[in-house]
């Protein structure tokens, strides 16, 4: 099975990914994680990427594509894959088809009320390095587990979150378009599921994931 997961920021795609990669029995291939990889095993693509990170410039798509390209020609890739994070935008897609096409695309929608709360609601542990959110928090302004003052990143505040939203709108929303006119989009609408407290389940996101894909 060879998958890619694609949703805005807060959608949850990493927490399913690594649930759904494990269920099926292939890696699961998050962008960041191939990127520290290839940077930390000095691949020749790893050392093209660091001289344009260095310089403080984009790394381009055909570095990008080429490193996809080296990740998916490894042996534990042979059953499958799932990627996160790549494609972003419609170019990579038509290039990954000619690496190895995916069988199948999964949209997490998830509406931007609730991944603004989702979001905002964020806290960190400046001490412990934990990660909570408010709405499980008795103060939020409190680590529940060493006592430390919890902060909100940059990251998490309003004005970041929703220039996020629209740079995912922009560039990757057409993505959808485009696997769905091959026939291959599943969509997954978490909107439809029910609320538990203050959002819906990852159990229930991660059922409706593998109902889809049957």
């Amino acid at each position: 099975m060879k998958l890619i997961f694609l949703g805005p920021p807060g959608a949850g795609k990493g927490t399913q990914a690594t649930g759904v990669s494990s269920h099926l029995g292939v890696p699961h291939i998050s962008t960041g994680d191939m990127f520290r990889a290839a940077l930390k095993n000095q691949t020749p693509t790893g050392i093209e990427a660091k001289r344009y990170m260095d310089a403080g410039e984009l790394v381009p798509d055909s570095v990008v594509v080429a490193m996809v390209k080296e990740r998916l020609a490894m042996p534990d890739c042979a059953n499958g894959y799932l990627l996160d994070g790549f494609p972003r935008t419609v170019e990579q897609a038509k290039a990954l088809d000619e690496i190895s096409a995916p069988d199948a695309v999964i949209d997490i929608h998830v509406g931007d009320e609730r991944l603004l709360a989702r979001l905002t609601g964020r806290r960190v542990c400046g001490k412990c390095n934990g990660t909570f959110h408010i709405s499980s928090l008795a103060d939020a302004n409190v680590c529940p587990v060493c006592g430390d003052a919890l902060y909100q990143r940059e990251d998490d505040k309003p004005a970041t979150i929703s220039n996020r939203l629209k740079v995912y709108r922009a560039q990757t929303e057409p993505l959808v378009g485009y696997y769905e006119g091959l026939g291959k989009l599943r969509r997954v609408d978490c909107e439809s599921l029910p609320v538990v407290g203050n959002d819906c389940r990852r159990e229930d996101v991660f059922q409706a994931i593998l109902k889809a894909l049957e």
